[in-house]
């Protein structure tokens, strides 16, 4: 099986049993890959640990059925896999911005869809180039370590501090 056949086998899995246990272990049991590799690979084929990924998907599913339905909010906690309401309230207010009783009331959640696997192959070809004599400029740069895991708030953040070097240097 390659990585494409067990990152998309992995993913029906979790849809299917979202509200189940899902564990690093059973999941990459049932992709038949070691846990090891599996967790790397979800995590760079998919830009999300599998936690994150399962953590969103069960508040973005939990804010759904707080909107749709007259279920209790302690039900809807268990039901995700939290075991009290205060955990629940603490990751749902981070997830979505406010407690679920506040979103109950405004209608307003947060949505993180399912992810869907496209493989998308570019490049092999020929470019054409040239070398070009231009006047001297300066350059600014940033020292930053950036993890790979948290590479996708950092670069934004680096982006940002870097824009406002710029505007106070001027």
């Amino acid at each position: 099986m390659n990585w494409i056949e067990t990152i998309i086998k992995s993913l029906d899995f979790i849809e299917n049993n979202i509200t189940d246990d899902l564990t690093i272990e059973n999941i990459a049991k049932h992709s038949y890959i070691s846990p090891f590799y599996f967790q790397k690979g979800f995590s760079i084929m998919c830009g999300y640990t599998l936690s994150e990924y399962i953590r969103n998907r069960r508040l973005s599913l939990a804010g759904e059925e707080l909107l749709n339905t007259d279920n209790k909010i302690i039900d809807i906690a268990l039901k995700y896999g939290y075991d009290s309401p205060d955990s629940f309230t603490k990751a749902f207010t981070r997830f979505h911005g406010s407690t679920p009783t506040q979103a109950r009331k405004s209608g307003k959640i947060s949505y993180f869809a399912p992810l869907k696997l496209n493989l998308t192959m570019k490049g092999g070809y020929t470019m054409e180039y040239r070398i070009e004599e231009k006047e001297s400029f300066k350059v600014i740069g940033l020292k930053n370590n950036i993890k790979y895991e948290t590479a996708n708030t950092d670069i934004p953040k680096i982006w940002t501090t870097f824009f406002l070097k710029i505007h106070l240097v001027k």
